[in-house]
């Protein structure tokens, strides 16, 4: 897993966000899959311990509305369950994993987010949604390894 702090440019929203990613990650369900992208959160020091289960609970009780687009989820929870700092990650898995949508499975990438308060939160998840707009995933999906998909992700998100 690569993972940065880096700060963003004058006037960002959210300077000294932290970027990771991981590549060919295996996932034996969507639960495993969500498990992985939080992880790499916890392991970059943007979210706490508690923070992939409380984004598997997420998905348990609201179904999988996280998956917003062929083969793409956002995996996330709510800041207090855990959010430290803002931090968003990519990871892309080896081999698909099913979540139960009914239009855009199966899943091999997964976006996830964490933020300390609801401001950041809201301001974090409309970076993401522009940045999908703009062809985000596509450019994911094309990366070489890890590295690139972290750089991929800094540049589609300037102000985290």
């Amino acid at each position: 897993m690569t993972a940065r702090s880096e700060g963003a440019a004058t006037g960002a929203a959210a300077p000294g966000a932290i970027v990771a990613a991981a590549d060919g990650a295996t996932a034996g369900d969507w639960r495993d899959a969500v498990r992985a992208a939080a992880s790499a959160l916890v392991a970059a020091g943007a979210a706490g311990e508690g923070y992939p289960e409380a984004c598997v609970r997420v998905v348990e009780e609201n179904g999988p509305y996280i998956v917003l687009t062929k083969g793409l989820a956002l995996v996330h929870a709510r800041p207090e369950e855990g959010g430290l700092a803002v931090g968003v990650g990519v990871t892309r898995l080896a081999a698909p994993v099913q979540f139960g949508h009914p239009d855009n499975d199966p899943v091999d990438l997964l976006l996830a987010f964490c933020t300390p308060d609801p401001d950041a939160h809201v301001g974090t998840l409309s970076g993401l949604a522009r940045a999908l707009s703009g062809g985000l995933a596509d450019r994911l999906r094309a990366a070489s390894g890890e590295d690139d998909l972290a750089r991929i992700l800094k540049e589609a998100l300037p102000n985290a």
